[in-house]
């Protein structure tokens, strides 16, 4: 048995904690900034391109190396990535911090974004390994899925108290006191553990599914430029094709970087799709909320950071009602249900005024988004590593982290392809408030359909009895 099982029961407990700390930061540091955007434009001279990929680097490079750094937690040692992520998560926040120009901002950001890589899957798959099965794995999942789900709206409260009392730079410098919780917890409570046998890297494997995934972002970057533009096409194509030629790789090499059986079992594939609508909806929608709060209502980043607070607090006061139902009626209808209120949620939003009064046009929108995202979040996290080997955590906890950032980056881009269609490619400040407030509510009416079919996505391949969809049974557990 893992020592990491034998734990005390309260280092098992300290041990989440540092655990969803770094949950904590990986999330919202998909939006920390997205509040300080208008600020550090103007301070950096940014051009409107690279005011997106701020956003879109930090999330791409996430997203296309997760799989790369699941394999790295598996054979290096959970916990020693865990710790080498953190430093570098550090470094890289501590360089945006100090950036003089627009690119070295974005440099800073993918840097974030490819530790974050090595970050994310080390704490999922130290979750996995310390809260193997029973009650307490539920709660552990609970906490977890509920930082998973709040962390972006969390990002653009601090975001905004940030760069309202402080300076804009201090969305990147503040990551410094996390880190430095994170390795003194980390070295503490954390127990190391690896996957057995003979590991080997799948070079290919790995050059093809980044270079896929980031010419697919990429792609959907240029959509605003219009869907029939020749590079936009280009690049779109050469991202499906690289991702063929993976998953092509990944079916003949002995030590996959992604074993098809992670993804090809029909729930947790359903899962991995859901996750990814979501993070659309949390990283890309929620850009553009902040967009109407300052540039349409004209509140201060601060104002507008507590102004998206009844989306985090609605999905905190749902967590427990979510994780009690998941255990009497299981996931299925949880994810079925829970997009259709959030979907509601943002169709309310798509019909913001720009004299509208919060209260009245905005505030329930937020309230119906977060139960809605309570009742998807909470179940996601136990579901995508349900009946998951040991020697597969990482792999797949990077497949559930990835699936949420590239679906941020991929909806980020296609929301900025349906405001640039909506705006007719004039200039923010050539617009009036009222084709902004037009162009905000196109964008939440996608929204709002995205969610829709993630429930469709739910109601045809999130299937079968509540026992096989929430095993009772351990873990395998490979510690050394």
């Amino acid at each position: 048995m893992s020592s990491s099982l034998r734990a005390r029961p309260q280092t098992r407990w300290w041990a989440l904690v540092v655990i969803s700390l770094t949950q904590l930061i990986v999330v919202l540091d998909g939006t920390i900034v997205s509040i300080a955007l208008p600020r550090a434009q103007a301070s950096l001279g940014l051009s409107d391109g690279q005011r997106q990929w701020v956003v879109t680097a930090y999330a791409l490079a996430f997203g296309a190396l997760l799989l790369l750094g699941g394999r790295i937690a598996d054979y290096v040692g959970r916990k020693r990535t865990f710790m080498i992520g953190m430093v570098g998560f550090g470094a890289a926040s501590l360089f945006g911090g100090l950036a003089q120009t627009g690119w070295e901002l974005v440099l800073a950001r993918g840097l974030q974004g490819v530790f974050a890589a090595l970050l994310a899957p080390a704490a999922l798959a130290l979750l996995t390994v310390t809260f193997p099965s029973g009650r307490d794995r539920n709660t552990a999942f609970a906490v977890f899925g509920t930082v998973a789900g709040t962390g972006a709206a969390v990002g653009l409260l601090l975001g905004g108290f940030l760069t309202e009392f402080t300076d804009w730079r201090w969305c990147l410098l503040v990551n410094l006191f996390f880190v430095a919780a994170g390795l003194v917890g980390g070295a503490l409570f954390l127990t190391e553990s690896k996957a057995e046998g003979d590991n080997r890297y799948d070079v290919w494997g790995a050059i093809t599914v980044t270079l896929g995934l980031g010419s697919l972002v990429y792609g959907f970057s240029l959509a605003e430029n219009g869907w029939g533009d020749p590079l936009t096409i280009a690049f779109l194509a050469l991202g499906l094709a690289l991702l063929g030629v993976f998953v092509w790789v990944e079916g003949r090499v002995s030590q996959p970087l992604l074993p098809l059986r992670v993804v090809a079992d029909r729930v947790r594939g359903g899962a991995f799709l859901i996750q990814g609508v979501a993070g659309a909806i949390m990283i890309g929608a929620t850009l553009y909320l902040t967009f109407h709060l300052q540039f349409v209502l004209g509140m201060g980043a601060l104002q507008a950071g507590v102004a998206t607070l009844p989306l985090p607090i609605a999905t905190m006061v749902i967590a427990p009602l979510a994780t009690k139902l998941l255990t009497v009626i299981g996931p299925r209808p949880l994810l079925v249900v829970g997009p259709l209120i959030a979907a509601a949620g943002l169709f309310v939003l798509a019909g913001i005024s720009p004299d509208g009064a919060y209260f009245v046009q905005i505030a329930p929108a937020l309230v119906l988004l977060g139960v809605g995202m309570g009742f998807v979040f909470i179940p996601l996290q136990n579901l995508a590593l349900s009946g998951v080997a040991s020697h597969d955590a990482g792999v797949a906890s990077a497949v559930a982290n990835s699936a949420m950032q590239i679906g941020g980056s991929i909806g980020l881009s296609v929301f900025t392809a349906v405001y640039a269609a909506s705006v007719g490619g004039h200039a923010q400040g050539e617009l009036t408030p009222i084709q902004l407030t037009d162009a905000y509510g196109w964008i939440f009416i996608v929204a709002s359909i995205l969610m829709v079919c993630a429930s469709i996505i739910a109601v045809l391949m999130v299937r079968g009895p509540k026992e096989e969809l929430m095993p009772t049974g351990q873990v395998a557990v490979g510690a050394h």
